[in-house]
Order: C-alpha cells, then structure tokens, then sequence
C-alpha cells in the first residue's frame, strides 16, 4: 500500500510540474478535466448524481465549462454573472423536474461548482500573472509541504488530538509542525528562487507568511472534505488515484486553499 501510494505520488508530482511549467491551454484543460472529475465525484458522494442521467448534475458540468471559458478567455469581469447563471438554472432545474430532487442535492450541485470548479480555478489565474511561474508553487508548497510536515511531527510528538471525532489521528503537535514547516518551506523557496523575480517586496518573509497561513487553512480544507465523507458513510471519494482515492481524496486541500493564496500573494506581493 505504501509503496503503491509512493509511485502514485511521484507520478502526480511529475505530472504538476509538466503542466504547471507549460501553463496557457494547457493548465486550463487540466484544470478543467480535474473540476469535471471532481465535480463527478461530489455529485456521487452526495447523492446527485447516479447511473441515470441527472439534469441537476449537468447543469454543474456546464456551469463548470462556462466558467473556465471565461477564465481562459480572459473575461474575469464575467465570472460573477457566470456563477449567477448556473444558481439561476440549477433552481430552474428544481422546480420543473419537482419532486425528483430535494433540497440538499439541489444546494449540492450549486456548492460543487463553487467548491471544485471556482476555486481549483485561482491556480490557473496565479499562474497567468506576472512571476507566476515562481507563485503558484507556492499552493503546493502550502498544501503537501504542511500535510508531510504535520504527518512527521505528528507521529513523533503527537499527544492531543485535534479533532477527535473527525480525524483521530491528526494531532495539535502536527498541525503546529505542519504549519511551521510550510513556513520554512516558503522562506527556502524563495530563497532558492531570490534574483529571479521582479518587484521590491521581501520574498522570504512574504512567502514565509503565505505558506503559513495557506497550510493552516489548507488543514481546514483536508478536514471539510473528510467530513462530508463520513456524512454520507464514504471512506474515499473516488478511486482514479491507486493509494490515494480519487481527485477530492489528493487535491481537496489545494482546492480549498487556492484562491486564498491568490489574495494573499496579491496583497503582500503588490501587483506581482
């Protein structure tokens, strides 16, 4: 299983480097193709989406592919009217197919798109600014650097539990580990990288600064996606990633932190 997990987890890695490095259509299709699947995978989980044919579930498809159309294209300005749109037709959906869907299915599909597709989308926008190619590392730095820093930490200094009844084994020692390490992971990031680019701020201390509080939060989006898990008695979302589950299982903390790193980076970093 370890072994199996490890080979997975390389291969990810490589496949993150390839695409991110290459960026325009190409991070904009990967990303798209990872918010369908992730997407697919709530809509199963909570109960949407099934062997039939689900209107409520395409409409989130579509709003999905509309949304990154727009994303791609540019048109920033428009996302907004987008998300609106898809609230629009997803109540559409409800009231002309009543009584097929209750209400928390039809919340469901709205959330999924905001949730998997809005979010996962900020990796895509911090990629395209300037320096963009050195900040959006900065995500993945936040998000695995904390989870393997708090798992180390916490196996060896681990006592008290953080949540108890969510996640038995993570600890408030690992968290504290997790936190600092992605701290220092930043600061040597942008150590490594010092000289390559351009603006006046005070990359160590600024990077330092976001990879801490995305890998606080980062443990906040691990912990979301566990519990909608075990609300609906699943123990892994999908099973397209041998020894890690399915995309929610590996990416829902770089989901939920992407657009915080964003802001954060805009706001310590200027305009890039």
């Amino acid at each position: 299983m370890f072994r199996t997990r490890l080979i997975s987890g390389i291969i990810l890695v490589l496949i993150a480097l390839a695409v991110i490095i290459s960026g325009g259509p190409v991070l904009a299709a990967t990303l798209f193709i990872i918010s369908v699947i992730g997407l697919n995978e709530l809509y199963r989980a909570l109960g949407i989406e099934d062997r039939k044919f689900s209107p409520l579930a395409a409409v989130g498809y579509l709003g999905c592919a509309v949304y990154y159309i727009m994303v791609y294209c540019g048109y920033t300005a428009y996302t907004m009217k987008v998300v609106i749109a898809v609230l629009v037709l997803v109540m559409a959906v409800y009231v002309f197919t009543y009584p097929r869907y209750k209400t928390d299915q039809v919340t469901g599909t709205f959330f999924g798109v905001l949730y998997v597709a809005v979010m996962l989308s900020f990796i895509y926008e911090l990629r395209q600014m300037q320096n963009g190619v050195y900040l959006v590392w900065l995500i993945f730095l936040s998000s695995w650097g904390c989870d393997t820093c708090a798992y180390c930490v916490g196996m060896l200094f681990g006592k008290h539990k953080m949540s108890p009844r969510l996640s038995p084994k993570k600890s408030v020692e690992g968290a504290v580990g997790g936190v600092v390490g992605a701290a220092l992971l930043g600061a040597i990031y942008a150590a490594a990288i010092s000289g390559r680019m351009t603006g006046e701020a005070n990359h160590v201390l600024s990077f330092a600064v976001i990879c801490a509080v995305g890998g606080l939060i980062s443990m906040v989006g691990d912990l979301a996606a566990s519990a909608i898990k075990r609300n609906h008695d699943i123990k892994d979302y999908g099973k397209l990633i041998p020894g890690h589950g399915g995309i929610l299982d590996r990416f829902d903390s770089v989901i939920f932190i992407s657009p915080v790193i964003y802001y954060l980076a805009e706001a310590l970093l200027g305009k890039f």
